[in-house]
């Protein structure tokens, strides 16, 4: 990927960084572990991300 990336570009892949984090412990402790994981947890290898280049 370029170094010279568009602010619409590099906006959405903060997003994307943003979503990729664990789900906070409090959640798990307040849903009393129904919710343990992130569904939308996404690995880097196995799913690439269609972040249009504008």
């Amino acid at each position: 990927m370029s170094s010279n990336k568009s602010q619409k570009k590099k906006a959405a892949l903060a997003k994307k960084l943003r979503q990729n984090r664990r789900i906070p412990i409090f959640v798990m402790a307040k849903t009393a572990r129904r919710v343990t994981r992130n569904s939308e947890a996404r690995n880097w290898r196995r799913k690439k991300l269609k972040v249009k280049d504008e």
